[in-house]
């Protein structure tokens, strides 16, 4: 199949990358301790940990994995902590002893996390102290045996304050208390290979129950590979500066973490970037290179007072995606820092980049840029027929990144891969000539209106032109009628008086009529996943 994304690669950029060249993330990680033991590794609440101390202080939690708890290779071990020092420390810690990372939003209601720990088969947990509620009262009903506490301070050295461990949670052992106790402890060797799974990602479970993408050694080490192959400015040895304020339980945070560790990077943990006063003041003055987020990250900052104020002197790259990027949060951002976002596109299922826009190209592409190295891609209708560049349909996938499948569900892997081997995204796009996809919407998401397809994506772009407008979300509902109507959401930015009757004004100058909103409603806040995702089905239940 043609691919036309390789003839328009920016010159130097390798059509293809080695995924076996590196025979795990623990090799990864290993080559960075040695070549940048006294380098500063990881930085939050102001204290700074190099990589000599995170392999260290990884070597007694794996230890103690090993020694008190007994895992071994295989075994699931669950990680429920937003991004504090002890996240990297667990999952190197894990890593190390070959067993497999469940990663689990501390956010999780108790319903939502027996899902994950029970499909998982996890027996093992490390969890934030002030996400124990949410496991106490479902304890006796999942697989989990032993339970690892943890607070914002675990691994600094430093007094943290910590939410109280829940009374009712049963016996549990602190990660401090298992750092002292294997202190200089190293763990018992274990072989790993690039087949070896390691992260069980759950995908958001948007249509039905969550489910497992099996990520293996190799997906995450042909990831990284890829990604660095398209932004190679932006991957100076023990230089760069990463501001991880998406999640790492977030393949998204937690891809880019692994691939900037691997070059001896500083990452400047964000354990709560809705706090965007303190976010801010974290990264002021941090002089940071790169940083990665969802547009509401992005839009939440330029519209902060003290935007103006950050030093950008060391800047180079910033990423967006999880969700579609807007042209008016990217040309704020280009109004300060000179450069635009780079928007890609990714999925749990493909660990996660399938597509991205390189660095240096003029203006906000309003793509998600190219295939990245060893990646085809193609966009299938309704039969599986391939359609032509400019047509709407189905990206479907195939790379070294996508994953072997869903766990323990051999009927839905089937389900998301075609015949010829390609992964269904379950996303609308189109090609454009020149090989850059841009994504239309979720096919789950796209309304019928008459007869007509209509994307959400498209009305909630236009109406944030407005400056009244900091965040809008549309949804379709039933009409006698059209088969379906438009309904909006939008929360006011403070720039002015929000007046619905101009946000209708400006999508009936904008947008085709059949593509008018017949409902604006006003909401302080829109409902949002803690990556920071619009939840457009919260939106719905209330309809």
């Amino acid at each position: 199949m043609h691919q036309p994304w390789l003839e328009n690669y920016p010159n130097g950029t390798p059509q293809s990358i080695d995924p076996d060249s590196i025979g795990s993330v623990t090799e990864l990680f290993a080559q960075a301790v040695r070549q940048f033991p006294d380098h500063v590794a990881l930085e939050c609440f102001g204290i700074q940990l190099n990589y000599r101390q995170l392999d260290q202080l990884s070597d007694a939690v794996a230890s103690a994995l090993q020694r008190d708890f007994g895992v071994r290779k295989g075994d699931r071990v669950a990680v429920m902590l937003p991004n504090l020092f002890a996240y990297p420390i667990a999952m190197l810690a894990i890593l190390k002893t070959g067993a497999v990372q469940v990663n689990v939003n501390p956010l999780y209601t108790p319903r939502e996390l027996a899902h994950q720990l029970n499909d998982s088969g996890a027996e093992h947990i490390f969890i934030y102290s002030g996400s124990t509620a949410a496991l106490a009262d479902i304890r006796g009903q999942v697989t989990v045996r032993s339970v690892i506490t943890v607070g914002p301070g675990d691994g600094s050295g430093q007094p943290i304050p910590a939410p109280a461990v829940a009374d009712n949670l049963g016996q549990h052992t602190p990660l401090t208390e298992l750092l002292s106790k294997h202190r200089d402890a190293r763990p018992e060797p274990v072989a790993i290979g690039g087949d070896d799974i390691l992260f069980l990602q759950y995908t958001g479970g948007t249509t039905g129950p969550s489910k497992g993408a099996t990520l293996t050694h190799r997906n995450l080490i042909a990831n990284t590979l890829q990604f660095k192959a398209f932004v190679p400015s932006a991957n100076s040895p023990g230089e760069e500066c990463l501001v991880l304020a998406l999640p790492m339980y977030h393949i998204f945070g937690l891809m880019i973490y692994i691939a900037y560790a691997a070059i001896g990077a500083k990452a400047i943990l964000i354990p709560n970037p809705r706090d965007m006063d303190a976010f801010i003041g974290a990264i002021k003055n941090a002089r940071f290179s790169i940083i990665g987020g969802v547009n509401t990250l992005f839009a939440g900052m330029t519209q902060h007072p003290e935007f103006g104020n950050i030093d950008f002197s060391g800047y180079k790259v910033a990423f967006g995606g999880g969700s579609k990027i807007f042209a008016s949060t990217s040309e704020r951002w280009h109004a300060t820092t000179g450069a635009h976002i780079l928007e890609g596109f990714g999925l749990s299922e493909t660990a996660p980049i399938v597509t991205l826009n390189p660095m240096g190209g003029d203006g906000f592409s309003g793509t998600v840029g190219y295939p990245v190295p060893s990646t085809d891609c193609k966009i299938l209708g309704p039969d599986d027929q391939p359609l032509p560049p400019g047509e709407a349909g189905e990206l479907c996938a195939k790379g070294p990144q996508v994953m072997k499948g869903y766990w323990g569900r051999e009927d839905a892997t089937r389900e998301v891969f075609t015949s010829d081997g390609y992964f269904r995204t379950g996303d609308v796009a189109v090609m454009h000539p020149d090989g850059k996809f841009e994504i239309v919407d979720r096919k789950k998401d796209m309304l019928i209106v008459s007869g007509f397809n209509v994307y959400p994506n498209e009305i909630e772009g236009v109406v944030c032109e407005l400056d009244s407008v900091a965040e809008a979300a549309c949804i379709g509902i039933p009409d006698a009628k059209t088969g379906e109507r438009v309904k909006l959401f939008v929360s006011p930015s403070g720039n002015g008086e929000l007046d619905i009757d101009d946000v209708i004004e400006h999508c009936r100058a904008n947008l085709a009529a059949y593509k008018v909103p017949r409902e604006v409603v006003v909401l302080a806040e829109m409902p949002k996943s803690n990556v920071g995702k619009i939840l457009r089905k919260d939106l719905r239940e209330p309809a």
